[in-house]
């Protein structure tokens, strides 16, 4: 009896492997769209909605898992799990354009999905400058103004894509640092920047709008609001009115209680419905989608399994548009407070080793130089 060899293909390029075995080349694009799979989350379609979605679906070979009250009429909305191959999800994009109920804007909605292309995205990096007394890894050690510029410039020098300058910890449990004293310690670095004609890219992590407009006066170029503009209600409009980048982070309370038996029903949607509410909300205020992007928050009220599984799914996020930063460095997920900084920043690089390969637009790090002689690898 003959021996039949079997392998499963994990993470090939099934173009390349279409072309390997001598599959017809004129058929090639085509035919990739049949091998490749996607499970797409539709949130609260109404019944009738997830019925037709789950009949085409059926229809094209696919399928679409829906609660089984959907059939009997008992709820009104149902979230629903679409899968199959690209090439049957567009099929059933273009069927739905024919359908009533609303269905039209799902099938646009689907086809927009499977067009988000990350595969030309290259991961850039943000080096931390903290000028705080309590940050948990380098607080205090830039206080003064020699040592904040002296790291400023290694952190070019090591090869830094963008600069993040924060006065303010939002470590758990910490409290928040006052407007004027958070310029008192930004200021001078951001004229430093100016005077020496600094052509690198400087976002300014803060919560306050009002430490943000100085700061971009001053030359700052982004803004990375931890709060994902909900702490200060005048910040939406500085970012808007200055039409500058701002990293919306999700974040599940206040720093003061965010790590207070921090519970969730379901993790990465709560994150991503959240950051979805956050874009959304600043659109309606003016800023451009092109100027946001979004951080999962590590460490903003999570546990170290939910930081585990955000990176695990980093890659759901991509579905928002907008570019993805991660910040691991050095955080608690670690597990590891005994160990110095440069333990800490080898498996810092492990992980985002991993954030790379799934195409994680920003990494926030301490050890810039480290993680360049990692992306120049990749």
């Amino acid at each position: 009896m003959a021996e039949f060899l079997i392998k499963e293909l994990k993470n090939a390029d099934i173009l390349s492997e279409l072309k390997c075995i001598g599959f017809d080349k004129s058929y090639l694009s085509r035919a990739s769209s049949k091998y490749r799979y996607k499970n797409l989350k539709i949130f609260g379609l109404k019944a009738a909605q997830a019925n037709i979605l789950k009949q085409t679906a059926l229809s094209f070979g696919a399928d679409c898992a829906t609660p089984k009250e959907t059939i009997t009429g008992r709820i009104e909305s149902a979230d629903c799990i679409l899968g199959g191959s690209v090439s049957e999800l567009s099929k059933i994009a273009v069927q739905l354009g024919l359908q009533p109920f609303g269905l039209r804007k799902l099938g646009r909605e689907i086809e927009r999905v499977l067009n988000i292309d990350v595969s030309e995205n290259k991961t850039k990096i943000m080096g931390i400058l903290n000028l705080t007394d309590n940050s948990f890894s380098d607080g205090g050690l830039y206080n003064d103004y020699d040592d904040a510029v002296r790291h400023f410039c290694e952190l070019i020098d090591d090869g830094a894509d963008m600069i993040d300058i924060g006065a303010e910890s939002t470590k758990p449990y910490s409290s928040p640092v006052s407007p004027s004293e958070q310029l008192d310690r930004l200021l001078p670095i951001l004229e430093f920047a100016k005077d020496n004609e600094c052509e690198i890219p400087i976002s300014v992590d803060t919560r306050s709008a009002e430490v943000a407009k100085e700061c971009l006066e001053w030359g700052a170029t982004a803004i990375n609001d931890v709060s994902g503009l909900t702490y200060d209600e005048d910040m939406v409009k500085i970012v808007a009115d200055f039409n500058c980048p701002v990293v919306i982070q999700h974040t599940k309370g206040i720093p003061e209680n965010m790590q207070d038996n921090p519970t969730y029903t379901n993790l990465i949607d709560e994150i991503f419905t959240d950051l979805h509410e956050k874009i959304k909300f600043a659109l309606e205020n003016g800023v451009s989608r092109e100027n946001i992007i979004v951080d999962p928050g590590i460490g903003f009220g999570k546990t170290r399994e939910h930081n585990f599984e955000i990176i695990k799914r980093i890659e759901e996020f991509h579905t928002l548009e907008c570019p993805i930063l991660l910040g691991i460095s050095r955080k608690s997920l670690l597990n590891m407070p005994e160990a110095d900084n440069f333990t800490k920043d080898i498996f810092t690089l492990a992980l985002n080793a991993l954030a790379i390969e799934r195409k994680v637009d920003i990494i926030r790090v301490h050890n810039v130089k480290l993680h360049r002689q990692l992306l120049e690898m990749f």
